[in-house]
């Protein structure tokens, strides 16, 4: 196994030159940084990443928590940190705690173990009180701020907001709200708030709302819920889901009781995942910015590695996607 002087002697530097480099102190040529990278490839070395942890307090590693990877959202966004991070230097620490607390407060210490140099926290369910003093700063991602120490969403209100008018738009006046409810207060509780309230300063809409119940967010079976809404909900002409989970799973539903899409019901999802457009028609969503709200998060913990201010809260702009399940009306 090659050690750091073989790659000192490879690439024709000292010992401490090498080392400055892989931990990235004082001024290094690019020449000098090349040089080493090209004696590693070669001999295949792998630094010692808890040693470097050790000698500068903190590991080049950031946690991340999520509640699934099966999810199309949470793949999504994991995939997009990891870009960020390995564009700043970062390696990600994957946690996935399918929503248990007591695995959520088990990962929090397995960070502060492996001396992370920050934890981005995708779930809400892990203690509040968890998240103080730990020496490395939290980034709460689409979740309430609580003890964190920076916050990363989306504006959820504007998201639900831009759905309603959407549908009022093509037509539609009777209106429905799907959401996904958890135990846990999210932000993404808001998109209903703004979809109800817009609704409610338009002239001759109704609009009713129906929760679906989210006891594992990996699940990602609504059919039976979405049977029973829709039953209780006749004469739906436009439906607003906050994922595009639930909205996909609804167009199955409502063709199997006949009805058509957009013609009879018109439906807008939310997060724009790559399940919008394989399903038929293409759904209509709210565009999350999930790339932009990644890199937002690993800025932060670069920041605050450097010492450097940051903000407690980011809120990022959504944008509506059209698609074929929602169109304006012929005559409107």
């Amino acid at each position: 196994m090659a050690t750091l002087k073989d790659v000192a002697r490879e690439a024709g530097l000292s010992v401490g030159t090498v080392s400055r480099v892989l931990n990235n102190r004082g001024y290094i040529s690019d020449e000098t940084r090349q040089s080493v990278n090209r004696a590693m490839k070669k001999l295949n070395y792998q630094p010692n990443e808890m040693a470097r942890s050790l000698s500068k307090q903190r590991s080049s590693m950031i946690g991340v928590i999520v509640p699934s990877i099966s999810h199309p959202y949470f793949s999504k966004l994991v995939e997009s940190l990891e870009s960020s991070a390995h564009h700043e230097e970062y390696e990600i620490l994957l946690f996935v705690s399918q929503g248990r607390p007591d695995r959520e407060e088990e990962y929090v210490r397995a960070c502060i173990s492996n001396r992370v140099a920050g934890l981005i926290l995708c779930t809400g369910s892990v203690r509040t009180a968890r998240l103080k003093n730990l020496g490395f700063p939290v980034v709460a991602y689409e979740r309430l701020l609580n003890d964190a120490d920076a916050g990363v969403e989306c504006d959820n209100y504007e998201g639900g907001s831009l759905a309603a008018e959407e549908l009022i738009r093509c037509g539609c006046r009777n209106l429905l709200c799907i959401s996904g409810i958890g135990e846990v207060s999210m932000p993404a509780d808001v998109r209903r708030d703004g979809f109800l309230e817009t609704c409610a300063r338009h002239e001759g809409i109704s609009v009713r709302s129906f929760a679906c119940s989210e006891e594992s967010i990996s699940d990602l079976k609504y059919k039976t819920q979405l049977q029973t809404c829709m039953d209780q909900n006749l004469g739906v002409d436009g439906v607003f889901a906050s994922s595009d989970v639930i909205a996909a799973e609804l167009l199955g539903v409502l063709r199997a009781r006949g009805q058509r899409i957009p013609e009879d019901v018109k439906v807008i999802g939310y997060d724009d995942v790559f399940v919008s457009e394989l399903t038929t028609p293409e759904l209509t969503t709210i565009h999350q910015p999930v790339k932009e709200m990644a890199q937002t998060c690993i800025d932060i913990i670069r920041r605050a590695a450097a010492g450097e201010a940051y903000p407690a809260r980011t809120v990022l702009r959504v944008n509506l996607v059209q698609r074929g399940s929602t169109r304006m009306l012929r005559g409107d």
